[in-house]
């Protein structure tokens, strides 16, 4: 069974708080207002997508709902976003 690593949970949800702001979810912290970035939540959840499939097998099992967890929620969204472009 692999430990767990607390730096592993945070990255995951520092991610995807860039693939929201990206989205327009989240305003930009030093601007305050909401703007869309297609092409940078993609290459975020392009990363997540990635690291879900190199770490396959290595993660304990909260670590592997968090990441499933937020391509799930990220995944639609983008989609969302997208065709509202």
């Amino acid at each position: 069974m692999p430990a767990a690593d607390p730096r592993f949970n945070d990255f995951i949800l520092l991610q995807a708080q860039n693939a929201g702001l990206f989205l327009g979810q989240l305003p930009n912290p030093v601007t305050g207002q909401t703007s869309v970035n297609l092409q940078a939540a993609k290459s975020v959840i392009d990363s997540l997508e990635m690291l879900e499939t190199k770490t396959d097998g290595n993660l304990t099992a909260e670590e592997a709902k968090l990441l499933g967890a937020a391509l799930a929620n990220l995944r639609p969204l983008y989609e969302k976003v997208s065709d509202a472009s």
